[in-house]
This record gives structure tokens, C-alpha cells and sequence, in this order.
């Protein structure tokens, strides 16, 4: 995002401009490496993961013709509602079953596949002694398939979300005051996407047997290959 300089109409500011002149209380700026991996941090998150989600709304929703069929009936019927008019955050929030499948579709796809904590505290887990201070990386994957927490958890089951997840069990953006601020965000861009894509278009997997890699994120092997056409 760009502003105008109020001391100079003519120049614009951005994002590397304001991470080389931001200044802590005590008038510290960041060093170049800090802006590089800023730089760098809000590329993967605000790029990578949302182009990934779009993949794996298209991967889920190609083995899940049911599924389809519902998104499309509601969202055809906002379109018909909005007559042409670009849909608002307002549209987007009133779509229940669509955003049903956002959240499924999060906890299937695991795309940020980690975070990273420090132990506030000594923690005992199962037979393991985890000390104060000590750098913690959970595993999301564990938690979003963990059969105490999810029935079935393999399926892709959008109904699932007629229930809120149990606290802390489902962290697609962490949780807490470390949560990712982009979170409200992306959900929106993952609804419009579903939107546009299951009124105007069907598609099927090239290779649905393809295997899943899982690092440095989770993607088929062959990224997903699908063939369109227009409804």
C-alpha cells in the first residue's frame, strides 16, 4: 500500500520505505539484514500461502463433487442477488457454507506447516521435559489430524464446522497474540476465489492419485494439474 508524502505531493511512499524508516522508542531503525527478512517474511506470507490455499481449494473440491454442487447453489444465488455488482465483505461473510469450506479446506491443506514458540515454563509431554526457554516448533499437522480432535480427520468434511473446533486444536494462523494478522485476509480471498471459481467454471485433476510432498509446504507432486472449462 502507498501514500502521499504530506511534505511532498510528488514522491509515493511503500512498504521498503517504511521499513527503512521505522524507529523504535529509543530511535533504533532496522538493520539491513532485519529489512531483508521482513521483506522477505511478508512475500511467503502474503504470496506463497495465499496461491497455495487457492491450490488446495481446487485439489479438495475436484475429489468432492458433493461438495461442489452445494457451493455452487450458494453462490449462484448470490450472484443472481448482486446482478452484476462486485460482491463486498458483507456478501462474503453471509456465505456460510463457503466459508465451511474455507476453514476445512486450512485444516486439510496445512499450508503453514509450523510455528515457532519459546517455552514460557518448565512443560512435561509425555515423558518428555521441555525447559523454560527452550525453542518449541508444534507440528500443525499433528493437531489439525489428530483424531481426538477431529472425527475422521482425513475426510474432507466442511459440516464439520456446524461445530467451532475445540480451542487451540486448529491454529491455520496460530493463535494467540502471535497470530497471523492476515488471517481475517486470506479467509476472504480463499471465499472469493471460491466464488468466481464454482459459478464459472468446472475442473478435474490430471493425476488424483498423485503423491503429497510435504516440505517445505504440502503440495501434490505434480503441483496440482487440473483441466478447465467454462459452465
Amino acid at each position: 500500500m502507498r501514500k502521499k508524502h504530506t511534505e511532498d505531493s510528488e514522491r509515493t511512499y511503500d512498504l521498503m520505505d517504511g521499513l527503512m524508516s521505522v524507529q523504535d522508542e529509543e530511535g533504533n531503525k532496522l538493520s539491513d539484514e532485519e529489512i531483508v527478512d521482513n521483506t522477505s517474511a511478508l512475500v511467503i506470507a502474503g504470496y506463497e500461502s495465499a496461491s497455495l490455499s487457492a491450490m488446495w481449494v481446487m485439489y479438495c473440491l475436484a475429489k468432492a463433487p458433493d461438495v461442489v454442487q452445494r457451493l455452487r447453489a450458494e453462490n449462484i444465488a448470490l450472484r443472481e442477488k448482486k446482478k452484476g455488482e462486485f460482491i463486498t465483505s458483507e456478501d462474503v461473510s453471509s456465505l456460510k457454507y463457503t466459508n465451511m469450506v474455507v476453514e476445512e479446506t486450512l485444516r486439510m491443506a496445512n499450508t503453514s506447516g509450523t510455528v515457532f514458540r519459546i517455552a514460557t515454563r518448565d512443560v512435561e509431554y509425555k515423558g518428555y521435559k521441555f525447559p523454560q526457554g527452550w525453542r518449541v516448533i508444534p507440528w500443525l499437522r499433528y493437531s489439525h489430524t489428530n483424531p481426538e480432535y477431529f472425527e475422521d480427520p482425513l475426510r474432507f468434511n466442511p459440516d464439520r464446522w456446524n461445530v467451532p473446533a475445540k480451542p487451540g486444536t486448529y491454529q491455520a494462523f496460530g493463535g494467540g497474540p502471535r497470530i497471523c494478522p492476515g488471517n481475517m485476509f486470506a479467509k476472504m480471498i480463499a471465499a472469493i476465489f471460491i466464488h468466481h471459481l464454482t459459478v464459472g467454471y468446472k475442473w478435474d485433476l490430471v493425476n488424483p492419485d498423485a503423491k503429497i510432498d510435504y516440505l517445505p509446504h504440502p503440495k501434490p507432486s505434480d503441483l496440482a494439474e487440473v483441466t478447465f472449462s467454462r459452465l
